[in-house]
């Protein structure tokens, strides 16, 4: 029963996705067309973002230890154990901002219009095609556009998920661009989907996401990448491992409280 109900969930989530987005297809297709309009597109993207998870009970909780500015240029990096996790950086992050994700993305009728205009594809196995993407990113980031990248590369299919190691690409951009790197800890989202590539279901809750000061790389220079990148992974793999570490002692407290008559 509980399987069958996550799987009732999952559908009902991605059916709003879809409806919301269908109905939002005019304005992403109008402001598609040109940069100057792209934010204007994240600003409907956020709405096609928040309403499919709000609906579905899927709420969130953020954490910020310092506040963003809506002009601010940052390279967002944070792990990635789930489908939601785009969705959640499209609602937190501010200004004009772009994705690079996998090229399989462009296979997903949602994303396809998106990843053909305002973010970026990459073929993984594809050194040109990385240097292609990066230089891309680059000239958005010259153009006041943020960049949201999982560091990762990908979801590994690990159940618990743990952080994997980061790749030096989005490291190396931020300190050629001298923009700040914000790591960004998606603490609990697999808990509500879990994503394997086989959509096993998913569940109402609240998601706890961290966005960690950010990392100056003003007078960094291209051999500090594996500085930067060691940097980032241990905040996020602290906070990771922090936030487990709360959660099971309030398990255990609450295992251990008196039943109240």
């Amino acid at each position: 029963m509980k399987i069958l109900l996550r799987k009732l969930h999952l559908y009902y989530y991605l059916s709003l996705t879809v409806l919301v987005y269908y109905f939002l297809y005019p304005i992403f297709y109008y402001t598609s067309r040109k940069p100057k309009r792209y934010r204007v597109l994240n600003f409907f993207r956020k709405i096609n973002a928040a309403v499919p998870l709000l609906l579905s009970g899927m709420l969130w909780r953020i954490h910020a230890e310092h506040t963003l500015t809506k002009d601010g240029v940052y390279v967002y990096c944070p792990n990635h154990t789930s489908f939601l996790d785009s969705p959640l950086l499209l609602i937190l992050c501010n200004g004009n901002h772009h994705f690079i994700g996998k090229e399989e993305l462009l296979k997903v009728p949602v994303l396809k219009l998106f990843f053909k205009t305002i973010d970026i594809t990459v073929k993984r196995e594809s050194k040109l095609s990385s240097y292609r993407a990066f230089k891309r990113a680059s000239e958005n980031i010259e153009n006041g556009m943020s960049l949201v990248i999982f560091p990762e590369g990908g979801i590994l299919e690990r159940y618990p998920p743990q952080l994997h190691h980061f790749k030096n690409g989005a490291f190396r951009l931020a300190i050629e661009k001298q923009v700040p790197v914000i790591p960004i800890t998606l603490a609990n989202v697999w808990e509500l989907f879990f994503d394997d590539g086989k959509l096993y279901g998913s569940r109402p809750g609240v998601i706890d996401i961290f966005v960690h000061k950010p990392i100056e790389t003003i007078g960094l220079t291209p051999d500090d990448d594996e500085m930067l990148k060691n940097q980032v992974y241990h905040v996020i793999n602290g906070k990771i491992k922090d936030y487990e570490d709360r959660q099971k002692r309030s398990r255990k407290d609450s295992a251990l409280s008196p039943v109240r008559r």
